[in-house]
């Protein structure tokens, strides 16, 4: 015994880096739950700095308060019947959830603190870079998933992201930014995640 790998070993190895490579993506359905749920946050946002909603400025904060529980609770749902799709736990799957796990964690927590530097301060106006935060960070998630599975419509995906967080920076001063966040929403959330959805395998019986 030489200890050296052999070739069947080889082919075995090269084999599982292609299966984990090619297998179908699941985040699919999230993306749909994420672009609804948040730009609907976003249109309910114009209309309320638009007043026509009229209520307290301070239900803006409640807005997406129950955005971000209502897309937790989706997420647990989605998450636990991606479970019994074959491809759960490939390595493109786990990359890519890791991913975007992070995507989140960074947007939830520039979040809270540009929310605690406002009730220190006084001062919202840093807010304003919440949008393009947000779209830069789906870039990057979109530029790591077009990698893993090399597939160049999501890299184009990601391209797209990060030109809308270029186009939200312009229109940051204007409450007619929410409804530009919505509808880019749209485009690099609920479309992708419906081309996904469609390749996604049917479960396991």
């Amino acid at each position: 015994m030489t200890g050296k790998p052999d070739a069947a070993d080889i082919a075995y190895i090269r084999a599982l880096a292609e299966e984990g490579r090619t297998a179908p993506p699941l985040n699919g359905p999230i993306m749909i739950a994420a672009g609804v749920i948040f730009g609907a946050a976003a249109v309910a946002q114009w209309a309320i700095q638009t007043d026509v909603v009229k209520v307290s400025p301070w239900a803006q904060l409640w807005v997406w308060v129950g955005a971000g529980a209502l897309f937790a609770v989706a997420l647990a749902v989605l998450i636990n019947r991606m479970k019994s799709k074959p491809g759960y736990g490939h390595v493109r799957n786990e990359a890519v959830g890791e991913a975007w796990f992070g995507v989140g964690m960074v947007i939830f927590t520039v979040w809270l603190g540009l929310m605690a530097m406002g009730f220190t301060t006084g001062d919202w106006t840093a807010m304003r870079i919440m949008p393009s935060l947000v779209f830069a960070a789906y870039g990057s998630a979109w530029m790591v998933a077009g990698a893993m599975g090399r597939t160049g419509w999501l890299k184009g995906v990601a391209v797209l992201s990060y030109a809308g967080a270029v186009l939200l920076g312009a229109v940051s001063h204007l409450t007619i930014g929410y409804l530009v966040f919505a509808g880019l929403l749209m485009l690099v959330t609920v479309i992708p995640g419906v081309i996904l959805t469609r390749q996604e395998p049917a479960e396991i019986v």
